[in-house]
């Protein structure tokens, strides 16, 4: 009777316990409901559906993906997007290494450049804009101004042109992210052990040597979270292309997101929107999968 008696109390603090637990995620998980996972749910629905936000929703099956496989635009954004995420993961990724490997030594000044390459990170993406659109002028900008002084007769349009346009944005936004990652890098070189690079002198390695066979195998886990961050960041770029050049000219820069948000709120075309979203997830998800299976080959390779 007493071992009964004894059991049904442990069963009840258990679940006392689980629902002091419980309580203390709940609103945290209400949040992540009502903010994520039903509108996520809500877009899977929509993209079905033929909604302009106001009459009723209507099943269309699969016609909005029809929709916008067709669409010259949507065919561009797809090939545009994968352009800016390739170029502006690999770059930003190198930039960042490298600033962080020079910046980890003892050189004059080491804080105040620290301070400044970081500071475009958190500084306002509408200033950020004002002022790359003046450096990337056609005719009187400073950028041009420079090429042309070295014997660059015709300098690129930059943000006036169709063809220039998208890397423009790409220096931009490779010159404002990195000094986030640098930092990132930063803590991954401080945690390696300065007795692995002495070990490695003693026995007679170059600088080259040192970073390919210690350094770069050290920050793995850096290198994995900056690249993922990065591929993710990318390609949901939206405030610096809306900012620099609101898509154009033309449609030359619009990217996924911005071929979504004109979709919803200047067509009104929620279906095709939703149904974009669910592709842009799509591509996420599979260069997710792919760098997490990657991730271990990489370091067997190192």
């Amino acid at each position: 009777m007493a071992n009964s008696k004894n059991n049904n109390n442990g069963v009840s603090l258990k679940a006392k316990t689980a629902l002091i637990g419980y309580s203390f995620i709940l609103p945290n998980f209400l949040g992540f409901a009502i903010f994520i996972l039903f509108p996520v749910i809500f877009t899977f629905i929509l993209s079905f559906m033929s909604w302009d936000g106001f009459n009723a929703m209507k099943f269309i099956g699969l016609d909005n993906f029809a929709y916008i496989f067709t669409d010259r635009v949507f065919k561009a954004a797809f090939w545009k997007t994968l352009l800016f995420v390739v170029f502006t993961v690999v770059l930003t990724l190198v930039a960042s290494l490298a600033l962080a490997i020079a910046l980890n030594t003892k050189i004059k000044g080491r804080d105040g450049f620290r301070a400044a390459i970081f500071f475009p990170y958190v500084a306002s993406m509408v200033a950020i804009g004002a002022v790359w659109k003046q450096l990337f002028e056609k005719n009187f900008g400073p950028i041009n101004q420079f090429l042309r002084s070295i014997g660059v007769s015709d300098p690129p349009g930059w943000f006036a042109s169709s063809q220039w346009a998208i890397y423009g944005i790409i220096i931009v936004s490779i010159w404002k992210f990195m000094g986030y990652y640098m930092l990132i890098y930063l803590a991954g070189l401080q945690d390696i052990p300065a007795q692995l690079y002495e070990a490695a002198t003693i026995d007679g390695a170059n600088g080259w040597q040192k970073f390919r066979k210690i350094t770069l195998p050290m920050l793995t886990p850096s290198t994995f979270f900056v690249f993922i961050m990065l591929t993710i960041n990318s390609f949901k770029s939206f405030d610096l292309v809306y900012v620099l050049t609101q898509g154009g000219p033309g449609t030359s820069t619009t990217l996924l997101v911005n071929y979504i948000y004109n979709q919803s709120f200047k067509y009104w075309n929620y279906g095709a929107a939703s149904a974009s979203s669910i592709i842009l997830f799509a591509m996420v998800l599979a260069v997710t999968i792919i760098q997490f299976r990657g991730e271990k080959k990489f370091t067997d390779y190192l």
